[in-house]
């Protein structure tokens, strides 16, 4: 067994779960999200819990039973307390600022890089240099925080570029002269 998937998706106070065969939608404090299962899955709803059971045994199906498991629990996150992911610009000259559906990035090249905001994503820009991107998809927020990244990855030598708040990042000794 998926010692994953077998575990129940306990559902938080405020949390609704709508289960009709293969979909599940979870409606919640922050909204609605739904979801289809693969059709060898069998969603269950048991004294305010989701289980999930599958057919048979084989490699496949634990993938996908784990897999499952997993989408429903951070679905289950997102409408209760949504994901939020922060980013920090470091180099000189470097900033970002909102306008209207854009996020407006300068990170050192000749032009502004103009990023359309996805629908069900928000952000936010702190002192310039501090960009916060939320919402309660978390393949959204992350998908879309890995593409603001994308624009200036943070380089080894100096460290300039955009980087996750909690990322580190190893720095490279330059050419010493004899």
């Amino acid at each position: 067994m998926s010692r994953i998937g077998k575990k129940p998706i306990v559902l938080p106070e405020g949390v609704t779960a709508h289960i009709d065969g293969q979909k599940i939608e979870l409606k919640g404090p922050k909204g609605t999200l739904n979801t289809k299962v693969h059709e060898t899955m069998t969603l269950t709803l048991e004294d305010n819990q989701v289980i999930i059971d599958r057919e048979d045994d084989t490699k496949t199906q634990r993938m996908l039973h784990g897999t499952a498991r997993a989408q429903i629990a951070n679905m289950v996150v997102g409408v209760s307390t949504g994901f939020t992911k922060k980013l920090k610009m470091v180099g000189v000259g470097y900033r970002a600022k909102k306008q209207g559906n854009k996020l407006v990035v300068s990170a050192g090249y000749s032009s502004d890089v103009e990023v359309d905001i996805p629908d069900g994503v928000e952000v936010e820009v702190n002192k310039n240099t501090d960009i916060t991107v939320s919402g309660i998809d978390k393949h959204k927020v992350g998908e879309f925080a890995s593409h603001i990244r994308a624009i200036r990855k943070p380089e080894p030598y100096l460290g300039k570029g955009i980087r996750y708040v909690d990322e580190r990042v190893r720095r490279k000794e330059g050419k010493i002269a004899k």
